[in-house]
This record gives structure tokens, sequence and C-alpha cells, in this order.
């Protein structure tokens, strides 16, 4: 979760975005076959080609679906993948949002990524902006390491507005460049009115689940090591570490209106205090970032048997 200037990565999804479907097939083939995804078979058991093959494995990684190491599934994944896993198909939203926050806060798989959500504040850009800014900073904290290529930066730049972004309608563009997204769902970046602008901004995102807020906070409680947390360390990344107010692009309010409602969500977990004239987060009951997901998909499954 937090960045480690020694250990960055760029570029390795072979240029494909993530699409729905990867994921699960990904996952659940690996379940039926260890080591398919370094299999030769695996062309024809996922039906794509070797470098969607790569990019699929990349995915999962990143995702944190499976380990970066040995290609096991992780406990999330089991979680949510599987057959009976709470939503191996991406069904609920809330599923797109938790991925969104394991994705950028992977800073060792996805480098540019928490780069973006975390680090980067121009709320509105080119493609070419963002990718001079992140070579900008590639540069800066690799200074004594091999410099990342410039092509590759500018590559993850271009996937980065692709893969949040939802596609204008085009007949002239081929079928695979129109196919968007699950995270383009969100909301966090948008076409501009100019057309080579895209923007995004801190907003109200309704449809962020508390759940998967709760998640995250709980995550930050275990990085930090801490039992109170200053309300505008989960706006602002600080100290190298994600803020699930950077990467779910929420505005200062929403992020407080999130916070005092989550207070409610399992009674007993959290609690904001005034001390010293600072607004704090306390964790005043032992819970795990898991929990908050079981209550939501729970909740979730019981509203859909109602």
């Amino acid at each position: 979760m937090k960045l480690n200037p020694d250990k960055m990565a760029f570029g390795r999804h072979e240029t494909f975005a993530l699409r729905y479907g990867w994921l699960s097939k990904g996952f659940q083939n690996l379940l039926k076959t260890p080591g398919i995804l370094e299999s030769d078979d695996a062309t024809v058991v996922l039906g794509v080609g070797r470098n969607m093959v790569t990019s699929i494995r990349y995915w999962l990684r990143a995702c944190q679906m499976i380990s970066p190491v040995d290609n096991t599934p992780t406990e999330l994944g089991n979680l949510l993948l599987t057959d009976d896993g709470f939503d191996p198909y991406l069904e609920d939203e809330a599923t797109i949002w938790l991925l969104h926050w394991l994705l950028v806060t992977n800073s060792e798989q996805a480098t540019s990524l928490y780069w973006f959500f975390c680090l980067f504040h121009k709320a509105e850009f080119t493609v070419q902006e963002l990718a001079t800014a992140l070579t900008d900073f590639a540069n800066d904290k690799m200074a004594n390491r091999k410099k990342v290529s410039s092509s590759t930066l500018k590559n993850d730049a271009a996937l980065i507005c692709r893969m949040y972004t939802q596609s204008k309608a085009d007949a002239r563009a081929p079928l695979e460049d129109a196919l968007d997204s699950p995270f383009s769902l969100l909301g966090l970046v948008h076409h501009s009115s100019a057309s080579k602008l895209y923007q995004s901004r801190p907003a109200a995102r309704s449809a962020l689940p508390l759940g998967v807020l709760g998640f995250a906070v709980c995550q930050l409680f275990e990085e930090k090591q801490l039992t109170a947390i200053p309300m505008e360390d989960f706006m602002y990344s600080r100290e190298n570490l994600a803020a699930p107010g950077a990467v779910f692009r929420l505005s200062e309010s929403d992020l407080v209106a999130k916070l005092e409602r989550l207070v409610d969500f399992i009674p007993g977990v959290f609690e904001i205090r005034d001390t010293a004239g600072q607004h704090q987060l306390y964790m005043i009951a032992k819970r795990t970032p898991i929990d908050f997901l079981v209550k939501h998909y729970h909740e979730s499954l019981e509203g859909i048997a109602a």
C-alpha cells in the first residue's frame, strides 16, 4: 500500500486495459488448472492471444486477486471470484469500487495508477500533459536507477484515460477500442468539452458503498498502526500512503459525511472526536477490513433475496 521508490513498476499491462470478464475468466481457470497462466495452453483455454494472457495475469496481480510471487489466489480473490464467492462476475458495482481501491493502492504493481490518483492534482489535462508529469515523477523517484522508457510512460498515461473514461461513440473505431473497462462506470475521469481534454475532479460519490469505504479506512488504520487518524489524512495522501478521499476522488464534505455514516455502519468500531481542535477518527474496537466487505455483501444478497 505504501509507495516504495525501490519497488515501482510501469507498463506491464501489454497496453491492454482491464476488460469485463478477464478477472473472472482468468481466476476461475486458474482454480481449475493451477499454473494455466504460464502454460502454452493458456491462449486456447482463455480464448485470447499470448499478449492478452500476459495482460490478464498482470491485472489479476495488480488487482490483488492473485499473488505476484506464485500466481496463487489471494484471500480476497477467493472471497470474491470463486463460484460461490460474493461476486464472481462483477455484478455488484461495489466490487468495481473495491477493485479500484485494490488496484490504485498496489503501488508496486500499478505505480502509474497510484501516482495519478494520489499524487497528480491537475483537474483538467491532456494525455500528453499526463505523460509529461508521469515522466517527471518517474525520473525523480528513479534518479539512481535505470530510466523507464518514454514510450512506456506514454502508454501508461494513455491507458489511465482509456480505462477510466467511457468511450465516445465512433463508428470508425475498431470494436476492441470501444470495449469499456469496468472502471469507466465509476465516473472518476471524464472527457472534457474540448476533444483532447480530460477531467478528474473531487465530487460527491453517492454510489460508493460504505462497506468499501470501511474496508479502505480499516486498511489505512492497519498500515499506520494507529488508533486515531486525523480526518484530513483520509482525504490527502501523505507519507507515501494512499488516502480514500484521493483514490475515490471525493470532495472534502462528502468524505466527512461518509465517515460520519461509517460510524454507524458497524456500531462500536469507529468514533469521531475533536481532540485539541483537530477532528480525528478513532478505531475503538478491532475489526478487519474484510469484516466491512462481508457486511456489505451479506446485506446486498439479502436485499436481492427480499
